[in-house]
């Protein structure tokens, strides 16, 4: 497998192939939430932001999977759901948006490799993410990594309930 690191820049030219990933996963749900066009309104307001990173996993030249994210601004936090009182209000806080692996490179480490990259090369002090509370198995995941559920929100109409979960990265 091969990784390459994309930052705000490199955005646009990815784009398709990104939203390509997320068709193969999620295209067959018929909900608006994981629809191409939503999704891509989710990429779109991620990847404008300046300090965007992104990584993509390549297997023979296929993509694979992807993750990416953002830190927020000064004091910034989800929408919809109060900082945590852990969150000290300097500092930096890296919104983890999201990491997607294809079912044939599932279960060999893509995700936790894919998550690094992304999320422990920015020099924040905190990591967030959002995870659907109707897949445990992935927030045990990221538990495993050493994140804590702080808060559950549903974001938008459509969206599905979200626990928020934190990581400390250093401080």
């Amino acid at each position: 497998m091969e990784m390459k690191l994309y930052s705000h820049a490199d955005a646009a030219s990815i784009r398709e192939m990104v939203l390509d990933l997320h068709d193969a996963v999620y295209g067959e749900e018929g909900d608006t939430f994981h629809s191409r066009e939503r999704f891509g309104e989710f990429y779109d307001h991620w990847s404008s932001k300046d300090e965007w990173s992104c990584a993509v996993s390549f297997t023979d030249g296929t993509p694979v999977g992807f993750a990416y994210g953002s830190p927020f601004g000064p004091g910034g936090w989800w929408k919809g759901s109060e900082r945590p009182a852990a969150v000290g209000p300097d500092d930096t806080v890296f919104g983890f948006s999201e990491l997607l692996v294809m079912q044939e490179a599932r279960k060999t480490g893509l995700s936790g490799r894919l998550h690094d990259a992304v999320v422990t090369s920015r020099g924040n002090d905190v990591a967030t993410l959002l995870v659907d509370t109707a897949h445990p198995k992935v927030q045990a995941l990221y538990e495993s990594w050493g994140y804590a559920k702080a808060d559950e929100q549903k974001p938008f109409d459509d969206s599905p309930i979200f626990a928020v979960l934190v990581k400390r990265l250093r401080g």
